[in-house]
């Protein structure tokens, strides 16, 4: 299997360090690297690194043919996720449906066999209407997606889902809000609203928490679930929730700060309520049975795990 790695970010960087510990040799390829990121969690002499925009599909061909590769993991984004899609929706649009749709196009062209994609959890939540009960003889026959962000994802799903039909392997991860190691900027709205909360802990000032539930996935089960769906032998489904399994309310991360950092202080804002936030879990019994997915890092561990990964990396005084 030789893989093609869209996206050298949060969870593609890990995505690429599973491989290289399983003996492989990705492909990664990225609009802008950031190369030090990076480094911090995959070596780089062991990946090849490819520089290419997938709104330019010459790009893909050019990366697929040159390193044969058999099956594609496409884990780019929009910055900002909901935020951004919601200030610049055209090109959210742009990136995340048609960068999608050539990918999965790249592969049908190419002969690739699996394209394993990015979605995400707010197809969970972020949801209105379907007062029509499903009778497709009515016009609110369905829900539909209640953010441009989501709009775009279930899109993506969609397509796939007909990519499928004429003989694309797919895959859609639903993550949740992404919490995890990364020395740059990126991520989604939770995903900069953990590193900061970590990063002041760990420096000593006072850590703010969310005052909603959120039901995090962190890097490395992202990652390794992604894996597993690139590799299962099967693929029975096509959509997959990717969570630690449970929302954590502001009070159980407040209780796993101080278990991790006694003595910390800690201010929880209420006037931060993330659009992701949840009170019901993503059900993730699928990933599970079909997958073989079992979360690994629930809070306190994934706290621990960016806590030693910060001390590995900290800016030496």
């Amino acid at each position: 299997m030789t893989v093609l790695i869209i996206g050298a970010g949060l969870v593609g960087s890990q995505i690429a360090r599973i491989l290289v510990e399983q003996g492989e040799r990705p492909t990664l390829l990225d609009q802008r690297f950031q190369r030090e990121a990076l480094a911090q969690i995959v070596d780089l002499e062991k990946v090849d690194l490819v520089e290419g925009d997938i709104l330019r599909p010459l790009t893909l061909s050019q990366a697929i043919c040159k390193a044969g590769i058999t099956s594609i993991v496409h884990t780019a984004a929009h910055p900002m996720l909901t935020l951004g899609a919601a200030r610049d929706p055209y090109a959210a649009i742009q990136l995340n449906i048609m960068g999608t749709v050539n990918v999965l196009d790249a592969a049908r062209v190419h002969g690739v066999k699996r394209v394993v994609v990015s979605s995400s959890s707010v197809l969970n939540g972020h949801m209105a209407g379907g007062e029509d009960g499903g009778d497709l003889t009515r016009e609110e026959a369905f829900p539909r997606p209640s953010t441009f962000y989501a709009a775009t994802k279930q899109a993506v799903e969609s397509i796939g889902h007909n990519y499928a039909a004429i003989g694309i392997e797919f895959a859609a991860m639903r993550y949740g809000p992404v919490a995890g190691p990364w020395g740059g900027p990126g991520g989604g709205g939770p995903t900069v609203m953990f590193r900061d909360m970590m990063d002041a802990a760990i420096a000593g000032r006072e850590a703010v928490v969310p005052s909603a539930a959120l039901e995090w996935v962190y890097s490395k089960d992202a990652a390794r679930g992604t894996v597993m769906a690139l590799q299962a032998s099967a693929l029975p489904s096509r959509v997959f929730n990717i969570t630690m399994g449970k929302a954590t309310t502001a009070e159980e991360l407040a209780a796993a700060l101080k278990e991790v950092f006694p003595g910390v202080k800690i201010r929880q804002d209420k006037n931060n309520v993330p659009s992701s936030a949840r009170t019901k879990p993503a059900e993730i019994t699928r990933a599970k049975k079909i997958l073989g997915y079992e979360p690994q890092f629930p809070i306190v561990a994934a706290m621990r795990d960016y806590l030693e990964w910060s001390r590995k990396f900290a800016p030496k005084a």
